[in-house]
């Protein structure tokens, strides 16, 4: 039988990948100026020489990190219509971001660090990319105000709301788990959160569970 060879796109993206999961976790744990590419390659188990061949230097890694962080966060968000259901289309939305909570709260926790100590790498950004990204959600959230389906809020708020309640489970995991009096979350107390969460939120949105 023979075995197929994997092609040169299939290998870098294997690779960009390794690099970029251990780099999450060299940054969560020493931040970006305390982190090393020398420590990064161990943690990926390859040669240092490999992630130059990816990556121009630690900014350029961690720049690209962020973005990983950002694409994952609002892929299924890009596609928010004014024909969009609004309880639908937030029950959906936090429930996701609770997810990504649970599941990578070390990006959370990279771009919260970030954006604390002045988004050096991100300021560009948040007043171009991301602010132009949020105005349209906005003007989404605006239309559905205007026709009756759901109560007259800010829309800026509503979105900051969401954002701050989910990654609140990440970014101060440990608090959580002192409430709670726990070592770790279960699926339960996480299904437990995203019930709460989504019920307080509908209904100040003036929606029904």
């Amino acid at each position: 039988m023979q075995v197929k060879k994997e092609s040169t796109g299939q290998i870098r993206k294997k690779n960009v990948a390794l690099i970029l999961n251990a780099a999450k976790t060299e940054f969560v744990t020493h931040g970006f100026k305390g982190a090393s590419i020398k420590r990064i390659a161990e943690r990926a188990g390859i040669p240092r020489a490999n992630i130059h061949y990816y990556f121009a230097d630690k900014t350029d890694l961690y720049q690209q990190l962020l973005n990983e962080i950002i694409v994952s966060w609002n892929t299924s968000f890009d596609t928010l219509s004014i024909d969009d259901d609004p309880k639908t289309i937030l029950t959906a939305y936090i429930h996701e971001k609770i997810m990504h909570a649970k599941h990578d709260p070390d990006g959370s926790k990279i771009f919260a660090s970030e954006v604390i100590h002045g988004a050096p790498i991100l300021k560009d950004y948040l007043h171009t990319g991301f602010k132009q990204w949020l105005d349209k959600k906005v003007t989404v959230i605006e239309t559905w105000i205007k026709r009756g389906q759901i109560d007259a809020i800010d829309p800026h708020h509503l979105l900051f709301l969401i954002w701050s309640s989910t990654q609140h489970y990440a970014d101060f995991n440990l608090q959580i788990l002192a409430g709670f009096g726990k070592e770790a979350m279960s699926d339960d107390d996480f299904d437990e959160v995203i019930k709460s969460l989504t019920t307080i939120i509908l209904k100040g949105c003036g929606l029904s569970k």
